[in-house]
């Protein structure tokens, strides 16, 4: 297991070593990317060789890593009880985007999203959270700089332990990433999104909007139905007005979401909020009905959007060849 900083400090005062020990077992797991006590070169033997026969430092394991031409990489990564997740690398100019996942499966069960056809076994650990960012990083032997916590799973469904992955990830003993490159993505927890608005944490948010009506985002969406649009909207205006601006993510589903009436029921619903607007076309998965809409109801929509003062941004699909797009992860 790697530990965070807090647990080495517990374990070397249980044990009466010097407290500062911590901070350097810490910089050599995350920083330096050792895992084993006797390359530890500032420790002495006598402390390595004590360390050693209690501790094991074990993480995450690669497993299979697949490749697109345009540099996406999707890494299958298993757990040491032998689950699977799935990360992506994304690189864009100088940008190196990691969509790292929080669960294994998810009890969501959105009906167009393909983890949520996977049976939800656990919450990850905060170290397994942070060590898919640093196996990538060796993996692909450039540093990460931006974290986004959009893979498997609903990050504000395990927050304990994505708040302390956050301590792993922004330390600068640790990975050394700041909170104001990451993305918390949720489905749209509010009690989650409270808790975020509570803390002290410089995270940006994103919510995966994609239905404007209650009630076909509730069909659409389970969880929808204990956190209505209303209240959604109301904590989604309060995290922009004192935290950063919300980014709502929109995902054009063909002859569900993306005619032109929903997009006006979008604008309504966001007005007056200080937020941007992420259109993405549906990844399609072989195992779900639904299909992406045609360039041209896109391209209709996206421009009905561009008459208002949101920012409006139509992303780019990258990876859905080796179904590493969104809403594309399942072991």
């Amino acid at each position: 297991m790697v530990y965070s900083l807090e647990q080495i400090e517990s374990a070397m005062t249980a044990r009466d070593i010097e407290a500062y020990r911590a901070a350097q077992i810490f910089q050599w797991i995350w920083q330096k990317n050792i895992r084993n006590f006797s390359l530890m070169t500032n420790i002495s033997k006598i402390l390595k060789k004590a360390l050693a026969e209690e501790f094991d430092i074990n993480g995450l394991v690669i497993e299979k890593i697949l490749k697109t031409k345009d540099g996406v990489q999707k890494f299958l990564f298993k757990t040491e009880d032998n689950q699977y997740i799935e990360t992506v690398s994304i690189p864009e100019q100088k940008r190196r985007t990691i969509c790292v996942s929080t669960q294994v499966g998810c009890p969501l069960n959105c009906r167009f999203c393909a983890t949520g056809l996977m049976e939800f076994k656990r919450n990850l650990k905060a170290y397994e959270i942070a060590d898919q960012i640093s196996l990538v990083q060796q993996s692909i032997g450039s540093k990460i700089t931006n974290v986004v916590f959009m893979g498997m799973g609903e990050p504000l469904l395990n927050l304990e332990q994505v708040i302390k992955a956050l301590d792993i990830i922004s330390s600068p003993i640790g990975l050394s990433i700041s909170q104001r490159h990451m993305t918390i993505s949720t489905v749209g927890i509010i009690k989650g999104i409270n808790e975020l608005l509570e803390s002290t944490l410089k995270v940006k948010l994103a919510i995966s909007l994609n239905f404007a009506d209650q009630q076909l985002r509730q069909k659409m969406i389970p969880a929808a139905r204990d956190n209505p649009l209303t209240e959604l909207v109301s904590a989604a205006r309060e995290y922009s007005l004192k935290k950063s601006m919300v980014t709502f993510e929109y995902v054009l589903i063909d002859r569900i979401n993306d005619r032109l009436e929903d997009a006006e029921r979008l604008l309504n619903l966001v007005k007056g909020i200080p937020s941007k607007i992420n259109l993405i076309t549906y990844n399609p998965y072989p195992r779900l009905p639904y299909k992406k809409p045609s360039p041209a109801k896109v391209k209709l929509f996206h421009n009905f959007l561009l008459r208002s003062n949101h920012t409006i941004t139509l992303r780019k699909s990258r990876g859905s060849r080796i179904r590493a797009g969104c809403g594309q992860l399942a072991t």
